[in-house]
């Protein structure tokens, strides 16, 4: 599963150091771990499982943007702006997910200033993703087709 989101995953250093900050959550099918448009709480780190994770296009109606597995890190962007997240993510199947909370991972970040450079990469792996996946979305010359509601974006 390729995604802006499953490229990016923590250090194998990092990841141990934030065990301790983590809750490990149950998500059974169809189950939301986050709605767009709600306070950015925390990030997700898939442990198992799949998860959706949907764009809004309007009208109450959402895009698939990507269908992402263990080891994807989800809500990273929002909680560290403060942000609203920007997507709706819901469990696939059923999905065990650690949970980070937003102040938990800024103040873990605040006292190990050696994992903040990271978190810097992680982010810009992130943007270059959907860069890159939205650049090839609007490259279709004319008239972009619509595209069925549960069809991936690419």
């Amino acid at each position: 599963m390729s995604s802006e989101f499953s490229r990016a995953r923590l250090s194998q250093e990092l990841d141990q150091a934030l065990r301790g900050t983590m809750i490990s959550r149950v998500f059974p099918k169809g189950a939301r771990l986050y709605q767009q448009g709600t306070a950015a709480v925390g990030i997700y780190l898939v442990e198992t499982g799949a998860v959706r994770v949907w764009l809004p296009t309007g009208k109450n109606q959402s895009q698939l943007l990507e269908v992402v597995g263990a080891g994807s890190i989800l809500g990273l962007s929002e909680s560290m702006s403060g942000d609203k997240y920007r997507v709706t993510a819901e469990a696939d199947e059923q999905t065990t997910a650690a949970f980070i909370a937003r102040k938990s991972f800024l103040e873990f970040l605040d006292g190990h200033h050696e994992f903040c450079m990271q978190i810097v990469r992680l982010l810009s792996e992130n943007l270059h993703s959907l860069y890159h996946k939205f650049r090839g979305v609007s490259a279709h010359p004319g008239r972009p087709r619509r595209r069925p509601l549960n069809e991936r974006l690419n």
